[in-house]
């Protein structure tokens, strides 16, 4: 006899989820999110503004968004993903729904019930899609893991008192300690 199919869940259910109702949907599994904390909010608006400002000083075309906001990695309709903090330097990705394709940077703020999706899942996810620089910025450890997957090397961990040189950006190192501040 048969195993019962899992339901494959679209784009769709995500626009129909209940007001208020947040999830990411990868290989057509909802995955539920949780509220963020403060400490991860705060991260995530540092981060935010720090990437902007640079970005705007060094007069580049790159675009940063914060969570939440829609990134479709792949041509189908069962990826949609919310990454905490997207960089996008392709402005032909950007439609009304957000972001159509891998953005060039993402940062991921680890929240205890995010943890094996941000490490695991995640990480092959956005290595596959094209991403080109990925940081898991994880405040009960205080570190950050940065992927380089341009550069096809292992991860560099980070404590969150070292200066972290982006990829991306050759003259861009943020210290995460201070963000915090």
């Amino acid at each position: 006899m048969p195993l019962p199919k899992e339901k494959t869940y679209t784009i769709e259910d995500i626009y129909n989820l209940p007001a208020g109702q947040r999830a990411e949907l990868i290989d057509g599994r909802l995955y539920d999110m949780a509220p963020p904390s403060r400490v991860h909010q705060k991260l995530v608006s540092a981060f935010t503004v720090a990437l902007t400002n640079f970005i705007r000083s060094q007069g580049g075309s790159c675009d940063v968004y914060p969570a939440p906001f829609a990134v479709f990695l792949n041509a189908d309709e069962e990826t949609y993903v919310e990454p905490d903090v997207s960089v996008i330097c392709d402005r032909n990705k950007l439609s009304d729904r957000g972001c159509e394709g891998a953005p060039d940077f993402i940062i991921e703020v680890v929240s205890p019930s995010s943890r094996k999706m941000d490490y695991n899942t995640k990480n092959a996810l956005y290595s596959d899609a094209g991403v080109r620089e990925y940081w898991i910025v994880d405040p009960a450890k205080k570190r950050t893991t940065v992927y380089r997957y341009e550069e096809d090397a292992a991860p560099v961990i980070f404590p969150f008192g070292q200066a972290i040189q982006a990829g991306i950006y050759s003259d861009l190192s943020i210290i995460v300690a201070d963000l915090l501040e």
